[in-house]
């Protein structure tokens, strides 16, 4: 009976209806079979054992009254105006409310109606309450598992065309309950449960909707293989970092899918959704607690200030300018080279929440900080009081290859902005610098090291110009981390420069929460740098994601070192060392200082070699610059004092 009734509704919906749903007037016209059906069943019942006396039209006379009423709450509640197919508690409350008022509407007529007839004549035409009741609560279970019903056929045989992932939840708590119940909601795939994984004794044993909760330890290969698990969502969002890791660590080797569910407070209204759930996040493979900084200093050094962001399309530029919206300031000035990616920004800031709500000026400006005529415009039209300086060319092996650009932008553009700053008072110019800086084997290493040593050397007595070093930042543009993904996503091979390469990595929300630090607890000609927790190996992070995708056969390749890049970055140079500060996670380095003069005058010549094109002039002057820039896989090696 039950494959029949499955086969029916699969044919329903693969028919006339399936291309969309039913007509609520469809659905009415089911509700009141229903209604009809608890009718009958509780004549059924009421003259079962006394079938002679059952007279036909006056039971037909009896359905008509509790009909009409029915359809009038119907309609009143809407209770046949929802899509069945994603029938939930809403659409079960509607049809509460519908039997409810079936039984209060039937009763007051009565009631009213009992004081202008004889009782005789109302028993003639109504139920009694008793009948009412039972008539009410029988169409109301009916209504109710009809759709639950519906929408499980339709959401198990109908609406997922791919093929079912078999899936384990980790966490048989509030959250696994309510992650379970988003798949078996979501059309888009289909999520077949296969069991809860909980470390509770109180759990382990039991089951959730005839789903097993098991230990920990039954997670292995045997039991991902024998019952072919495709996915394991991580529904404990409550849990610290490092004992999430601890976790992901035991089961990255088993080859399948680790997704997540996010944390509490970022469910939409309380609720989840089964696109809320995403795959891990590289975050969670670094080991170690994102470093939060205090917010206290950062709000008294912005709130009320006019604040110019340059690179404000970029990875760290944009973040910039959404963390110091956070901050109250007088208005944010965002000024990018680059048409489309600054258009993005502006949408989102003038559109989405809570940007929209903090009713900051903003204002979005197309320039290049290589063009003074321009800067000089920008900085008398608006007076910033504190420039975040983002702006500049950060691939390493595209600037081996174009070191006129280079300069141009990241030594020449510095000048112009820190010049600026100086003629118009500025009172913090912060630098967003690079671990590459520091003994720097390329390019554009040897540039941000440059653009550090001009702004260093600045004398002024008002303008206080502060660095900011740091290693890669996940999910920044041209990071190791999106094009692993892209390589995943393309079938691999994942290209790894070399097996031993190192990096150091931090979250872009970390990096700009640093550079907004540093803008307030800085000192002039100050460089802060940030304790980003052991290196990671890149080869070791291309095998986790692999692992962690899900995806087989996926093979890593080595690609050698690339012109210019090192095995590992430094965050110091061996020539500096450092003091602490008041927060335990930045250090300030006691860097070589350069005079204003000396500096003035090398760099004024490396910018007169720019319209030259020369690369190997231009390159030979920055090696000048920076004694210690020795290029590494590089052509112009040739260049380097062999002495040094």
């Amino acid at each position: 009976m039950k494959k029949l009734l499955k086969n029916l509704a699969l044919a329903l919906f693969h028919g006339r209806f399936a291309p969309r749903a039913f007509s609520k007037w469809l659905v009415l016209l089911f509700d009141c079979f229903l209604l009809f059906i608890s009718f009958w069943i509780y004549v059924f019942i009421k003259y079962v054992y006394d079938i002679k006396h059952l007279s036909i039209t006056a039971e037909i006379i009896h359905f008509v009254p509790i009909f009409v009423i029915f359809l009038i709450n119907a309609f009143i509640f809407g209770s046949y105006q929802g899509l069945v197919r994603y029938s939930g508690f809403g659409d079960i409350k509607k049809i509460g409310f519908v039997s409810l008022g079936t039984f209060v509407m039937a009763f007051m007529l009565k009631t009213i109606l009992a004081r202008f007839m004889p009782i005789e004549y109302i028993q003639k035409f109504f139920l009694s309450h008793t009948e009412v009741v039972f008539v009410s609560m029988l169409v109301f279970t009916l209504m109710t598992v009809s759709r639950l019903v519906i929408r499980r056929i339709y959401n198990e045989n109908i609406s997922h065309k791919q093929t079912p992932v078999n899936t384990v939840i980790y966490g048989a708590g509030d959250a696994g309950i309510i992650t379970k119940r988003a798949l078996e909601q979501d059309t888009s795939t289909y999520y077949n449960i296969i069991a809860f994984i909980d470390n509770s004794s109180n759990k382990i044993g039991k089951s959730i909707n005839g789903v097993p909760i098991l230990n920990p330890s039954k997670l292995n290969k045997d039991f991902v293989e024998k019952n072919n698990i495709g996915a394991i969502i991580f529904a404990i969002p409550s849990l610290s970092n490092d004992e999430k890791t601890k976790i992901i660590n035991n089961i990255v080797d088993l080859g399948v899918s680790i997704k997540s569910v996010p944390h509490l407070n970022e469910w939409i209204d309380n609720n989840l959704t089964a696109n809320q759930i995403e795959d891990i996040k590289i975050e969670d493979l670094l080991g170690r607690e994102p470093i939060v900084l205090g917010k206290e200093n950062i709000t008294e050094g912005l709130h009320g200030k006019v604040i110019m962001v340059t690179g404000a399309a970029g990875s760290i530029g944009s973040e910039i300018c959404r963390q110091v919206l956070h901050y109250k300031p007088k208005k944010l000035i965002l000024l990018d080279q680059a048409e489309s990616p600054l258009y993005d920004i502006q949408f989102e800031l003038k559109n989405n929440e809570p940007y929209r709500s903090f009713n900051i000026p903003m204002e979005f400006i197309v320039g290049n900080v290589k063009d003074i005529v321009k800067m000089r415009e920008v900085f008398s039209k608006h007076q910033p009081q504190i420039v975040y300086h983002a702006a500049a060319y950060k691939h390493v092996p595209l600037m081996e290859e174009f070191p006129y650009e280079a300069v141009s932008v990241n030594v020449l553009g510095t000048k112009n902005v820190a010049d600026l700053a100086i003629e118009f008072g500025v009172e913090k110019f912060v630098m967003v610098s690079t671990d590459k800086a520091v003994n720097p084997t390329n390019v554009m290493g040897a540039t941000k090291r440059i653009a550090e040593i001009y702004t260093q050397s600045r004398v002024t007595e008002k303008t206080a110009f502060v660095t900011t070093r740091f290693g890669n930042v996940l999910g920044s543009n041209g990071s190791v981390i999106p094009l692993f993904k892209k390589q995943l996503a393309y079938g691999g091979p994942l290209t790894v420069t070399d097996r031993n390469i190192i990096r150091y990595f931090m979250t872009i929300p970390e990096a700009c929460s640093l550079v907004l630090e540093a803008g307030v607890m800085g000192e002039n000609k100050d460089i802060f740098v940030f304790d980003m927790g052991e290196p990671v190996k890149i080869y070791d992070l291309a095998k986790k994601m692999i692992k962690l995708s899900g995806r087989k056969g996926i093979e890593i390749e080595i690609s050698g070192l690339r012109p210019g890049e090192k095995l590992y970055e430094e965050l110091l140079s061996t020539k500096e060392n450092t003091i602490p500060t008041e927060h335990a996670k930045i250090m300030r380095a006691k860097v070589r200082r350069y005079t204003q003069d000396e500096v003035n005058r090398e760099i004024e010549k490396l910018i007169n070699l720019i319209p030259t094109s020369d690369d190997f002039k231009i390159v030979a002057q920055m090696k000048n610059i920076v004694p210690e820039f020795i290029s590494n896989n590089s052509i112009y090696s040739c260049l380097d004092k062999k002495d040094y």
